[in-house]
């Protein structure tokens, strides 16, 4: 369908975070916008309070009469919900358009110039972070993120002017090749969701392919080093990046007293005295990569300057809840080996001489069984080491793969202990901590203002 022969929006798996960002875009734009959730959440409460039409049991009865067109109505499903869903199966029978998520953000992609970022981790900070300098600068945007930013308490970002939208680009079921991106960043490519790809050669090549998709006059920000070969088209121009070196890259990194300020060295324009709002030395690099794409869409270096230092974060990527002399206490979306390490390291610079804890949810079956002992060498940079069940999200259990696996790899001297997700409270009041941190990608972070209150508690 074309944009403006949509007058009604459906959505199959309305809650996700990726799927209500399109159905706020949709609600602005003023069609009938309803779907289908399998649970409430804080989310799908605030979807309803903005228009949205939402209800939670599995019945065709329930699909609104304005839904029931299938010339004017677009059907979006997540590829969480499986092809036997009633209210799927029912639009689908009766031929109307069902298109995946990917695939409408696709559909934007090709009516605005699409800033995309793509990689295994890294990818929602910084396409939040380049959303933010570009809302705040004359260039201005639309945005479609993978988190709830801090700075608009949203996973979106409205502008009826600018021509460009910002999208967080999702490998997983290649769902990224329904885009075609304007400009896009690659963060990183270590294999990751391995249930789909088989192979690692599979999914490096799947990247190779999603930089075809970028449209000749834009380009590719490519961090420098990763073990994947571009293919654009010609007339795409191709930058490298990392914190040390490359087209794009940081000088004069100060970290003290919790601030981090640097210099971005462009092969547009230098740029000095940047500083972080979310001081934490792996947003150094996230940063790079989000002005690169930022200052190619042109904005200033003053506009650069001023949307770095105000950046606040986004909801559980390294998000602080408390920061004393006693206890830091912070939450980390943080789901792959290569991430935690990351995750790690960044803390450990900012606290080098403290005691770091963190537990940790592993997610996924597949995913704990592909990388058990990745997965332990990153958590061996902690001192301390509490394990809980693994999140299943779309998956089954496998038979004799449990967190037991990460466990019995970890390395001698690092303390460890395995806890059931609602033991975790307890866990926490009847244990000391420097530094704590909760990883993950499940729903362990429910948790989190429940453990907040225990060690505001503890540490008064």
């Amino acid at each position: 369908m074309e944009l403006n022969d949509i007058k009604a929006v459906y959505f199959i798996g309305a809650g996700g975070i990726g799927m209500s960002a399109i159905a706020r875009y949709f609600l602005h734009r003023g069609v009938v916008v309803a779907g289908y959730d399998k649970t409430p959440s804080e989310l799908t409460a605030r979807l309803e309070r903005e228009g949205m039409l939402i209800h939670y049991d599995e019945n065709v009865d329930e699909i609104p009469h304005a839904c029931r067109n299938r010339e004017t109505t677009l059907v979006v499903y997540t590829p969480a919900i499986p092809e036997s869903h009633k209210e799927l199966a029912r639009f689908r029978a009766e031929g109307f358009d069902v298109e995946k998520r990917a695939q409408v953000l696709g559909m934007l992609t090709r009516t605005h110039k699409g800033l995309c970022v793509a990689g295994t981790h890294g990818k929602t900070t910084t396409s939040a972070m380049c959303a933010h300098i570009m809302h705040q600068s004359h260039v201005d945007c639309n945005a479609f993120l993978g988190g709830i930013t801090k700075n608009y308490a949203s996973n979106y970002i409205l502008s009826k002017e600018s021509d460009y939208v910002v999208i967080e680009a999702d490998e997983f079921d290649r769902s990224f090749h329904w885009l075609r991106p304007w400009m896009s960043v690659i963060t990183s490519t270590d294999p990751d969701h391995l249930d789909i790809y088989g192979t690692k050669e599979a999914y490096l090549e799947s990247f190779a392919r999603y930089t075809e998709l970028i449209q000749p006059g834009g380009a590719l920000i490519i961090h420098k080093d990763l073990e994947m070969t571009s293919r654009v088209q010609e007339g795409v121009r191709v930058y490298d990046y990392s914190r040390d070196e490359g087209d794009f890259h940081a000088e004069n990194i100060v970290i003290d007293n919790g601030e981090i300020t640097f210099d971005l060295v462009s092969p547009v324009e230098n740029v000095s005295g940047i500083h972080l709002g979310q001081p934490v030395p792996i947003n150094i690099e996230n940063g790079i990569a989000a002005m690169a794409l930022a200052q190619l869409a042109g904005c200033t270096a003053e506009e650069l300057r001023y949307g770095m230092r105000t950046y606040k974060g986004v909801d559980r990527r390294f998000d602080f809840k408390i920061k004393t002399d006693r206890i830091v206490f912070l939450s980390d979306y943080a789901h792959h080996p290569k991430e935690i390490r990351q995750s790690v390291m960044s803390i450990r610079e900012l606290y080098s001489n403290r005691r770091i804890t963190a537990i940790f949810q592993p997610h996924l079956y597949s995913r704990t069984r592909d990388f058990y002992k990745d997965f332990a060498e990153s958590l061996s940079l902690l001192d301390e080491v509490v394990l809980c069940d693994i999140y299943p999200a779309r998956e089954e259990p496998i038979p004799g793969v449990t967190s037991k696996l990460i466990y019995d790899n970890l390395a001698p001297g690092v303390k460890k202990t395995m806890v059931h997700k609602e033991d975790v409270p307890a866990f926490v009041r009847d244990n000391d901590f420097e530094v704590l941190v909760v990883l993950g990608a499940g729903d362990l972070d429910n948790y989190v203002p429940q453990i907040e209150k225990i060690l505001l508690e503890k540490y008064k």
